[in-house]
């Protein structure tokens, strides 16, 4: 399907820039006037994948989180959120609800669920030792 938009970006790995990440993305869907219920499943999907970078990929220690955004001409949105991090060795496991490897931290392990439950496709890649990218599909309907 042919891209009518996009967008490309990179930030530190710092908590702060999750909400910075929500409202770029926000912005940037802006022109397809998306419903409340579409955009705050959106934010909240790019939220989780955002802190996965700060929390598992760079283990809160330094990094760039890099986001890429399009638009399509059948309304699809595709967000994707890559870190050069420690990556996953298992990204099965990783997926299923509960898993986290960040249990000192008191962390729910439900970040992929949440994405999967808000968005229509999620895909994850990953290379221990070289990163992750996950990348999030939503299609907006034509009201």
């Amino acid at each position: 399907m042919k891209t009518i938009n996009e967008m490309a970006l990179r930030f530190p790995s710092k908590s702060c820039n999750e909400a910075f990440a929500r409202a770029a993305v926000s912005a940037f869907i802006a022109v397809l006037d998306p419903t409340v219920g579409e955009l705050s499943d959106l934010k909240t999907a790019v939220s989780e994948a955002v802190t996965n970078c700060v929390v598992h990929g760079y283990r809160r220690g330094a990094g760039t989180i890099f986001l890429t955004g399009k638009i399509t001409e059948d309304r699809r949105v595709i967000v994707k959120i890559r870190d050069k991090g420690v990556g996953i060795a298992d990204v099965k496991q990783a997926m299923e609800p509960l898993f986290t490897t960040a249990a000192e931290e008191e962390r729910a392990g439900l970040g992929f669920a949440v994405m999967q439950s808000f968005c229509d496709k999620v895909r994850v890649s990953s290379k221990p030792g070289k990163g992750t990218t996950v990348t999030l599909e939503k299609r907006i309907a034509d009201v």
